[in-house]
């Protein structure tokens, strides 16, 4: 065999000099870097020993930290004294703590601490740091804050340019060496091979490297609708390897949009400060808690908990009404009140059974259930129900309902965990069961509004004083709509309008928006048989966006869904229009067009608005680019005389259609008696379900 032939000294030199300037290139800062050098710890005693970074403006690091754990009474001491004194602040550490109180610093071997300051503070606020004895107001050692000093900060990017797919969001920030927050990012979902994407060079290429999503997950990218998210570069990759950050689809090779990095990046290195919204391991405390409770929504829910084991059980305790549930979990986000990412519990009383029922949800959108997507129970999605019943009672007014959940995260991508470690952010709703027995949309003042934050962990917690009374609702609902006459329509979305739309007008559940037709609220249409009828549809082309795709249909269903309904449920309801069948027999919508929607100025003022014309003061409507959809329907003879129109996709958004014989009288405006075949659109005072018959008879009587 002949040996293969060396290359040549200079071709190998130059080789590894390439490679030698491609590390250089690709790493512009030095690693591993722990933010700006603050100072060594002044040893006094017990054997001090430590090296003080600043990380950001509000977190320290202590490289190599070491104390003998002997003081009888020891923390992390702050303060803006001139020397260390009494006068000083507790930092706790661990931060994760169970026990009431901080724990008393342990003894540490060049151990590496990261200490957030506590209660705002900044380090400029701050002129040193201790190791302090409270018992005997010692100081064991310290470092002071240098004059000027100049913590490094996350930096703000721009936002993604929009290329493709939708893909848009608000100002990109690096908040530290590995974490990127993404605000108010949207995307359709579209993308068959679609990732976020991170490499070098002066555009996105190919050669990038995969960045897991939110959830950690490496999983293609769903659709997202202005969700705020935070992802964090893998393995040993830093923000300061990379040149651009940007969605691209692996397969087609295409770039959605993208941001670049500069190279002048001084943001804070990445030891743990800045914490992800993801699924983690179960961290369980060694002790179970009793007698914990919490009243929450106003006072009108109360949430008693209890530790057993790797379970938790709960207690919610509400003054629900008839066909009405409770949810309580783990908010979407830290911080904040978040339903989209949560993982609640939806209780209520089932009548049929006169018991109570838990349901594990996931919530994946801010959307109606369509069996794929949305405010969905878990099983429906392909999951498990981890909500198991205990106990449920009716007693005094008030339901109780007793349910049991494992404090892991038994399914990662629609559990979340619950820690017992410290408190975390939780939601709790009130809200209408939809046909299935499904959470339907809650309204704003049924809901949390502002950061809860409940500790399981905790012992005897108890702040809970007594159920609050349900305030009676005085709101009183609007006049239902009419339109007749007409044989030209729009149809839109817009709100439900509250305690005064939807729901009361129709006796359904609402999921929060509805269908209006002429611009009017879920009118009652009235048409003829043998006429043509056209209805120019704005309810969303986007199939990629549940909460934005409503395609228009007609049936004799007064609940509509007919694209999320089993096909056994599908030959129950009869179509008239907007539904048609491909060559393999699939249904498919007809009626898809732009999106229009009612939307509000400020918030829901349906509560204060006294009449409809005073409501739509309120609303604005914005409409996508494009054309809408045209739907024409000739009545048949044959049409049964009352059909619905409704939503392809989603539940209870529509209302009646009053099919009439040629010369059948319908009602106008002012004069209740009249006849007419005007082509306008009416609106009429509200009708008993006599009054159309009150109405024939005294013409009857006139003639």
């Amino acid at each position: 065999m002949r040996a293969r032939a060396t290359p040549p000294l200079p071709r190998v030199a130059a080789a590894l000099l390439l490679i030698l300037n491609v590390d250089i290139a690709t790493s512009r800062r030095q690693e591993p870097y722990y933010g700006r050098l603050i100072g060594r710890l002044t040893q006094y005693a017990h054997g001090i020993r430590g090296t003080v970074y600043a990380v950001d403006e509000n977190t320290v690091f202590v490289r190599n930290f070491a104390y003998d754990g002997t003081g009888p009474d020891a923390y992390f001491w702050v303060g803006d004294t001139p020397q260390p004194s009494p006068e000083g602040i507790l930092v706790p550490y661990p931060e994760d703590y169970a026990s009431r109180d901080p724990p008393v610093l342990s003894a540490h071997s060049n151990s590496d601490i990261l200490l957030r300051l506590p209660g705002g503070k900044r380090l400029r606020d701050i002129k040193w740091i201790s190791v302090w004895c409270r018992r005997f107001t010692v100081n064991f050692g310290d470092v002071f804050i240098p004059p000027g000093l100049d913590p490094p900060r996350p930096r703000v990017l721009p936002e993604f340019r929009r290329l493709a797919h939708g893909l848009r969001s608000g100002n990109v920030s690096v908040l530290d060496a590995k974490t990127f927050y993404i605000p108010n990012l949207h995307y359709d979902g579209a993308g068959p091979d679609a990732y976020f994407w991170v490499g070098n060079g002066s555009e996105p290429s190919p050669f990038g490297t995969k960045v897991p999503n939110e959830m950690g997950s490496l999983n293609p990218l769903r659709g997202y609708q202005g969700e705020d998210i935070e992802i964090q570069l893998p393995g040993k990759l830093t923000a300061y390897d990379v040149d651009w950050l940007a969605v691209w689809c692996v397969e087609y090779r295409h770039n959605f949009g993208h941001v670049f990095i500069p190279k002048d990046l001084d943001v804070p290195p990445a030891l743990g400060q800045t914490k992800i919204t993801t699924s983690s391991t179960t961290s369980q405390a060694p002790y179970s808690s009793s007698n914990n409770c919490k009243e929450i929504l106003d006072k009108r829910l109360q949430v008693r908990w209890e530790i057993q084991g790797d379970h938790v059980q709960i207690t919610l305790a509400a003054r629900l009404r008839k066909e009405q549930y409770m949810a309580f979990g783990i908010s979407g986000a830290e911080g904040r009140p978040a339903m989209l990412g949560a993982d609640v519990v939806v209780a209520y009383w089932d009548n049929r059974l006169n018991h109570g029922v838990v349901s594990d949800y996931t919530i994946t959108h801010l959307a109606q259930c369509d069996g794929e997507r949305g405010v969905c129970p878990d099983q429906r999605l392909g999951g498990s129900n981890d909500a198991v019943l205990v106990s449920s009672q009716q007693k005094d007014g008030v339901t109780t309902i007793t349910y049991k959940r494992p404090l892991a995260a038994k399914e990662p991508k629609k559990d979340k965990e619950i820690l017992t470690s410290r408190s975390q952010s939780v939601i709790a709703a009130f809200g209408p069961l939809n046909s299935r027995y499904e959470a339907n949309a809650h309204s704003f003042m049924d809901t949390t509004r502002s950061d809860v934050q409940l500790d399981f962990g905790a012992q005897m917690d108890n702040t809970c004083v007594g159920l609050a009374e349900l305030e009676a609702d005085g709101t009183a609902p609007w006049a239902p709509r009419v339109i007749a006459g007409t044989n030209t329509m729009t149809a839109r979305i817009g709100p439900a309008g509250g305690r005064r739309g939807y729901t009361p007008i129709t006796g359904h559940p609402s999921w929060g928006i509805a269908w209006y037709i002429n611009d009017q609220l879920i009118p009652e249409i009235y048409v003829e048989r043998g006429q043509t009828y056209t209805f120019l549809v704005e309810g969303g082309d986007d199939r990629t966006n549940p909460a934005k795709f409503h395609p228009f249909y007609i049936s004799d269903s007064s609940e509509g869904g007919f694209g999320q309904k089993k096909e056994e449920d599908q030959r129950k309801q009869r179509v008239f229009a907007g539904v048609a069948y491909d060559n393999e027999g699939y249904p498919y919508p007809t009626a898809v067009g732009r999106y229009c929607e009612w939307t509000h100025k400020t918030t829901d003022q349906s509560a204060s608005s006294e009449t409809f014309e005073d409501y739509m003061k309120t609303l604005q409507l914005e409409c996508n680019v494009g054309e809408p959809a045209v739907l024409n329907w000739t009545v048949a003879h044959e049409t049964p005389d009352l059909v619905y129109y409704q939503c392809y996709t989603h539940n209870n958004l529509g209302w009646k259609i009053h099919v009439v014989d040629p010369g059948t009288p319908v009602p106008i405006p002012g004069d209740q008696g009249a006849i007419t075949n005007s082509a306008k659109s009416i609106i009429f005072p509200p009708l008993t379900p006599l009054a159309p018959l009150v109405i024939l008879t005294a013409l009857n009587m006139a003639r």
